[in-house]
């Protein structure tokens, strides 16, 4: 089930994603629009993470994780958060920009501040009240050690996250991390949420505690190590994108993603034939097999899948070059397709700059153009 929402959700991400970002590529846009748009842009790509999140759960696997700089994380959701919280509430942050680097999965990073967001607004729902974070780096000696046993002595980024609510009694306080325990309305929550909280947490080798009274609000305090050195947190510098020359396959069952695939190609110079059928490209490859550099095809098609259309194009031409794509496909993986000799597997929903990237790399290294 979580395949099947993945690949649907991710069509759709794809078609956000990528018409946003052929939009802002226009140099005639005004500063307040394109503010807009990358705002825009800026939540599909949470959406994508999210997906990916989606994934990682239903496969039971770990979750990837890469040195991260949390004060990005914290701003992204406080703007997400500014804009889902009632007005009511004031929201108030001390962010340290110097904290070191984490070791962490991005997006359930972002999911613990959304949760604990989402938490601050129903204990201050028809209250005027504060939702206040805090990020600060601090030295984990044996007095924290103290409050918090499965911490290591080291640095750490300390977050701190705090709301004027109703506060907890102790016997609620003393639950609130258990699974399925709530004390909200039937409809309102399913008790996960800071279940959720404590398990990423704690699986980032951190430690969370909180502190609340009625009437007195609440305080979460997490700690999270820092990464062990700063150094090895590289930058990755995006290589410049080069007008392209040559002819491509596109062919996805998604009128919008096709549409999308032919006008970011194009807008980088490429001769695009675009075919929302397996069967008809199939059809039109086999009159004019030296007609296209490269073929790039969806996964899951009716009639004829990706993997499919791939072989019958390599029985007509074998040295086509062919890049596959899909948003989730139980029938192929990244390692199946390398396998089949497929020159480039990718993820939905797709970035135009590492479609661009991938197409420059593979006809530079097949047929000499770029």
């Amino acid at each position: 089930m979580a395949g099947g929402i993945a690949h649907d959700f991710n069509n759709i991400l794809g078609a956000i994603l990528g018409y946003t970002d052929l939009v802002l590529h226009q140099s005639t846009l005004d500063d307040t629009t394109r503010l807009y748009l990358q705002q825009v842009f800026a939540s599909g790509n949470r959406a994508k993470e999210l997906v990916k999140q989606i994934l990682t759960f239903g496969r039971k696997s770990e979750p990837l994780r890469q040195p991260v700089h949390l004060d990005e994380i914290v701003e992204e959701a406080l703007s997400l958060l500014r804009a889902t919280l009632p007005a009511t509430i004031t929201i108030q942050h001390d962010i340290d920009k110097s904290v070191d680097t984490i070791d962490a999965d991005a997006t359930q990073i972002h999911q613990v501040l959304m949760n604990l967001g989402t938490n601050a607004e129903y204990a201050m729902r028809n209250l005027n009240g504060f939702f206040e974070v805090r990020l600060d780096a601090v030295e984990v000696d044996e007095a924290i050690i103290a409050r918090h046993a499965a911490l290591r002595p080291g640095p750490h980024a300390r977050l701190t996250v705090r709301d004027t609510g109703h506060g907890m009694t102790p016997d609620v306080l003393a639950r609130i991390f258990e699974p399925f325990f709530t004390t909200k309305d039937v409809g309102e929550g399913t008790g996960m949420g800071l279940a959720v909280v404590h398990g990423i947490v704690t699986n980032h080798g951190g430690s969370i505690s909180v502190r609340s009274s009625p009437r007195e609000g609440t305080i979460f305090e997490i700690y999270l190590p820092q990464h062990s050195s700063a150094t090895s947190c590289s930058v990755s510098l995006e290589a410049p994108i080069l007008n392209g020359n040559g002819s491509i396959l596109f062919v996805d069952d998604e009128e919008a993603i096709a549409l999308l695939g032919q006008g970011m190609l194009e807008h980088l110079g490429y001769e695009v034939a675009v075919f929302t059928s397996s069967l008809a490209a199939l059809e039109t490859f086999r009159q004019a097999p030296h007609r296209f550099d490269l073929v790039i095809t969806d996964q899951t098609m009716p009639s004829l899948t990706g993997e499919a259309l791939a072989d019958e194009l390599r029985r007509i031409r074998p040295d086509i070059p062919i890049v596959l794509c899909t948003g989730f496909s139980h029938a192929i993986d990244a390692k199946k397709a390398k396998a089949q000799g497929i020159d480039a597997f990718l993820m939905k929903p797709i970035m135009g700059h590492d479609l661009f990237q991938v197409v420059q790399r593979i006809l530079s290294q097949k047929t000499g153009k770029i």
